[in-house]
């Protein structure tokens, strides 16, 4: 981080490496902190997850053209959902719900695009902030009777280039990497051309019957007078929903999902959460805090200073220097995140006011980092932007009206009494939780 001198009316990043530091100037509203920082320039810690050429699949005596595959995840949000008003990008457990699949998606690094198709300009903002390109449809398949696959056929007539589609529901916030890795062999492999996920329910059926008829119900899929128990019944096989692969010409050609050679995914249960059918979002948020993908960890966290890493305050000494006080609970977040390889950038700006997504963005694009790798910390309508855009986001107990409607987790200490500690320790929680799904992803693929 190279040295920096501040003036009234600019924005900057300091990243963290000492907590050694002065406070210069006479008004906490205004004026800066200035951190001890390194000159060198920190190695980006993240590589590319997505794709970034389109892979060679051999298939023997396949040609050249039908080796050559651009394989594209889409994800359909439009911003009409009638049950729950902007439902994609509302927060599932501090993320935004289509945030969950999008990192799921990029985070395989099976696709060589992922995409989410949208009318809706915030669907689209939050879309590039997790780093999917967006496919802007048209008013003909944004009404409410518009059709998936007709979604769908509009991309692909405006991307040719792409040879396989992955239609992932925005929906189902606990599908993991490894659903869409396994699923996707059987079409790169296997030559599928198409594979939808299932999940297993043990679930007796028995037929309708119109109010007032005389007819009796029938049972469907069982015999009463041998009611199998569950333990000697393998159940039947029901569409989740999670995603849908199918190449082009099958959605071109014979305008459809599902056909061809077709096979299915067959998906755990306590990851087959939709939120189109599970609206009880309490419930869901339940599910996906535990079975839902956490990535592979925060590495990067901004933080205010001022209202968040101290109360604001300021103090001047009898030799006329203004300084500030830090919290000891706070000093031990900052070596706890620092401990686990967490780098702490403050964005420091002349106006209170002055919002900083501009510098902490520059940041982020230095070290070739996604909003969904950073963690931020505000507390004023000056970081609602950001706080909206990162991955997880925090707010004190005292930080303005704005902030805590944009933050997706709120301390219960206020600013300069230990929020930043707390947030600290959520960051932790999170990541150590992306862990163990990684861990147990290296278990999985060992053993099968």
């Amino acid at each position: 981080m190279r040295n920096t001198t501040h003036c009234l009316h600019c924005c900057c990043v300091c990243i963290f490496t000492d907590l050694s530091f002065c406070y210069r100037g006479t008004d906490p509203g205004i004026h800066n902190v200035i951190h001890h920082h390194t000159n060198t320039q920190l190695e980006s810690r993240q590589e590319d997850s997505m794709a970034t050429r389109k892979r060679g699949l051999s298939r023997g005596n396949d040609s050249p053209e039908e080796a050559q595959q651009h394989i594209a995840a889409l994800i359909l949000a439009r911003g009409g959902s009638k049950g729950i008003r902007l439902k994609n990008i509302k927060r599932l457990a501090g993320i935004h719900l289509i945030g969950w699949v999008l990192r799921a998606a990029i985070d395989s690094g099976e696709f060589d695009s992922v995409w989410v198709s949208t009318d809706h300009n915030e669907i689209e903002k939050v879309a590039k902030s997790w780093g999917a390109k967006v496919h802007r449809r048209s008013q003909e398949v944004s009404k409410d009777s518009s059709t998936s696959l007709e979604t769908i056929q509009e991309f692909l007539k405006k991307n040719t280039d792409v040879t396989v589609v992955c239609n992932i529901q925005a929906t189902s916030p606990c599908l993991h990497p490894t659903h869409l890795k396994e699923a996707l062999e059987k079409i790169t492999n296997d030559r599928y051309d198409s594979v939808f996920s299932v999940v297993r329910r043990h679930q007796f059926r028995w037929k309708e019957v119109k109010e007032g008829s005389d007819e009796c119900t029938q049972p469907e899929n069982l015999n009463p007078a041998k009611r199998p128990r569950r333990q000697d019944w393998n159940g039947e096989l029901i569409e989740n929903g999670s995603f849908y692969f199918a190449t082009r010409d099958l959605i071109m050609k014979e305008g459809r999902l599902q056909g061809g050679k077709v096979a299915y995914f067959e998906m755990e249960p306590e990851h087959s959460v939709d939120i189109d059918v599970d609206i009880d979002w309490p419930l869901a948020e339940q599910r996906v805090l535990r079975y839902g993908y956490f990535g592979r960890g925060v590495s990067l966290i901004f933080c205010r200073v001022s209202g968040c890493l101290t109360d604001g305050r300021v103090f001047l000494s009898v030799s006329g220097e203004d300084m500030v006080c830090v919290h000891s609970r706070d000093t031990t977040g900052l070596r706890m995140l620092q401990n686990d390889g967490v780098e702490v950038g403050f964005p420091i700006c002349g106006n209170i006011m002055d919002e900083p997504l501009k510098d902490v963005q520059e940041v982020m694009e230095q070290r070739k980092l996604s909003w969904k790798n950073v963690a931020y910390m505000g507390n004023d309508i000056s970081d609602a932007t950001c706080l909206n855009l990162a991955g997880l986001s925090g707010v004190p107990a005292d930080a303005s009206k704005e902030a805590a409607h944009a933050g997706s987790f709120a301390c219960r200490q206020a600013a300069g009494m230990g929020a930043l500690r707390e947030f600290a320790e959520h960051i932790l929680q999170q990541t150590e939780k992306a862990k163990m799904q990684m861990k147990q992803d290296r278990i999985d693929r060992n053993n099968f």
